[in-house]
């Protein structure tokens, strides 16, 4: 078995010596960077780097820049997102994002980890479990989503928080580790003025 079939299924994996994993790494990295030196004005080079980099993608999207990842091809991203500036996403195991979702600045989501055995993590091992991301969610900013996270559809994620545990359907959840705080309902609705 390869280390990248390792991955793909959830065992520890070596991706610092793996010369595939290391390459592909590379490959996107490459791309990455010719992303993130793009003038902003430059839309339809950005649109089609990602669209080589992501293993999906919508017809509307906009990642801000700079934006880094790690292989892209685990990365897909529904109709009508949004990306702000300084988002990482180590997609080592697949992100899957929804429709409708927005991601504020300084945001990372991580599929990657390292085991807490000291012998395993010193030979460079890691694990990676699988992010996923509802429709219509909304990520605050300087949220960080851990491996193995689902957030559900309808729901907003407080600024700051650390997402540890998956995250319901239809809720406000905030925190360090983040927590339900309540649902969202109908009076939300008239919670900010309108023209």
């Amino acid at each position: 078995m390869t280390e990248k079939e390792k991955a793909k299924i959830g065992l520890l994996y070596d991706n610092n010596n793996d010369k595939q994993l290391v390459e592909e790494r590379l490959q996107a990295k490459e791309l990455c960077y010719e992303y993130n030196n793009l003038r902003p004005s430059m839309l339809n080079e950005r649109e089609a780097i990602i669209r080589r980099l992501f293993a999906k993608t919508g017809d509307k999207f906009l990642i801000e820049q700079p934006f880094v990842c790690d292989q892209g091809y685990n990365i897909e991203i529904g109709e009508n997102f949004y990306c702000n500036h300084n988002a990482v996403m180590l997609d080592a195991a697949k992100i899957s994002i929804g429709d409708n979702v927005f991601i504020a600045p300084n945001c990372a989501l991580y599929t990657a980890g390292h085991p807490l055995n000291v012998e395993q993590r010193n030979q460079g091992l890691e694990y990676a479990y699988p992010i996923t991301i509802g429709n219509n969610v909304w990520i605050g900013g300087g949220v960080t989503i851990l491996p193995g996270v689902s957030i559900g559809d309808n729901t907003v994620i407080g600024a700051g928080s650390v997402v540890t545990k998956n995250i319901p359907d239809g809720v406000i959840a905030v925190g360090n580790p983040c927590r339900v705080v309540r649902e969202i309902t109908e009076e939300d609705k008239n919670k900010y003025p309108t023209a």
